[in-house]
């Protein structure tokens, strides 16, 4: 039977005690977590395996995804399945991160001792320091929460939650200690958005067009059918150095076609505007949409480390890498 409830209110209820969860955390970074951060980053030769049960196995795996898009290697390891063959994960050097509200699960308490055996050393995020699971671990991280935001303080919310944001503040410290940078990301995310923005050049772009070039006294017929031709509605004006003179848009055209009466004179430095907008090749592709945006055009020259022209990159050749 459905029980009226006021929504607004308890969703509000939840997300400000998790809100209030997460906050008290800043108070449980101590030295252990400091060691801890360190222990991870002096590990040269293992990984981290990161194990639990239940909501905590869930978060596990997010942790283990955290970790190895940010440098870190890791593993995830459920806890249940480890004692039935996947302690085999385990090698040596490897670092175990156990996570678990309680810390005096079976599976933790019959867990535990076999990876002591192996020689790893423990880290326990927990939310019960007096637990099985803290009072037996290398390093404690404590996880606790007052209350969980489920009506009856059963479900694992506030809790796993937490363990979510401590994972991430582990993350954290170790991308800064290792000095992780944006091109670090993105040699790891070579398939995504993300890494796109971060590697893909203005070079790859402009490569894939016709280049698209009049000379400075060339006619409206060569004009037009470069620019009709090559498909990219400009094209650019090179002087006898076979350096960028100027830029002719389809929309300078049409201009010049409404205010002309003498067409058949008119030759491409009278229709070219000078000075245009250029880009280096080696640019990201997401500097040349930016430049774009900011001076609302859809098409940039593209110029080598020596100023010469070398193509054009296009508003459409970043939408379909799907960068926008």
């Amino acid at each position: 039977m459905k029980k009226e409830i006021d929504i607004k209110q308890y969703a509000i209820q939840c997300i400000a005690q998790e809100a209030e969860a997460i906050g008290r955390l800043k108070d449980l970074i101590n030295d252990h977590f400091v060691a801890c951060v360190n222990e991870i980053y002096n590990d040269n030769e293992g990984r981290v395996i990161v194990t639990g049960i239940g909501k905590s196995a869930i978060i596990a795996q997010k942790i283990v995804a955290t970790f190895n898009s940010t440098g870190t290697p890791a593993i995830f390891m459920h806890a249940a399945d480890a004692i039935h063959g996947d302690l085999g994960i385990i090698q040596p050097h490897d670092i175990v991160l156990c996570l678990s509200k309680s810390g005096n699960t079976p599976e933790i308490k019959l867990l535990l001792p076999m990876i002591k055996m192996m020689g790893s050393k423990v880290i326990a995020l927990v939310g019960n320091t007096q637990s099985f699971l803290a009072q037996n671990a290398d390093f404690v991280l404590d996880c606790s929460v007052d209350k969980e935001s489920c009506p009856n303080n059963l479900a694992p919310t506030a809790s796993s939650t937490a363990q979510l944001v401590m994972g991430d503040a582990l993350a954290v410290c170790l991308i800064a200690m290792r000095g992780f940078t944006a091109s670090d990301f993105a040699r790891i995310h070579p398939g995504g958005t993300l890494g796109k923005k971060l590697y893909l050049k203005v070079e790859t772009l402009c490569k894939q067009n016709a280049k698209p070039r009049v000379s400075l006294n060339d006619n409206l017929n060569t004009i037009i059918y470069e620019i009709s031709s090559k498909r990219l509605g400009v094209t650019a004006v090179l002087n006898d150095n076979e350096g960028i003179a100027g830029i002719i848009t389809d929309g300078d055209l049409r201009r010049m076609l409404q205010q002309s009466q003498n067409i058949q004179q008119i030759k491409a430095s009278d229709i070219m505007s000078k000075s245009p907008k250029v880009i280096n090749e080696n640019e990201l592709a997401v500097k040349a949409l930016e430049m774009m945006r900011g001076n609302n055009i859809t098409s940039l020259l593209v110029v080598d480390d020596n100023n010469q022209y070398v193509g054009v990159v296009h508003l459409h050749d970043i939408i379909r890498e799907g960068i926008i």
